[in-house]
């Protein structure tokens, strides 16, 4: 299984990637998984990693990088 059909699975069980808490394991996956695109990974068929991402993004404290 690949690292993100894991990650699909695991977040099918819980909102965030080690349970129930956001923790530093989510702002590390966070910064690769959610531009995953741009290094030709196509995130379509993994609807829990794309609800994780909009959660992780919808946290008050949460600055989107910004392309120049």
């Amino acid at each position: 299984m690949s690292a993100l059909g894991i990650m699909e699975q695991q977040l099918g069980e819980h909102d965030y990637v080690s349970g129930v808490a956001f923790n530093v394991a989510d702002i590390a996956l966070f910064a690769y998984t959610h531009v995953a695109s741009e290094g030709g990974f196509d995130l379509d068929n993994f609807p829990n990693i794309r609800n994780w991402i909009k959660r992780i993004e919808s946290r008050s404290r949460h600055i989107p990088m910004v392309k120049k």
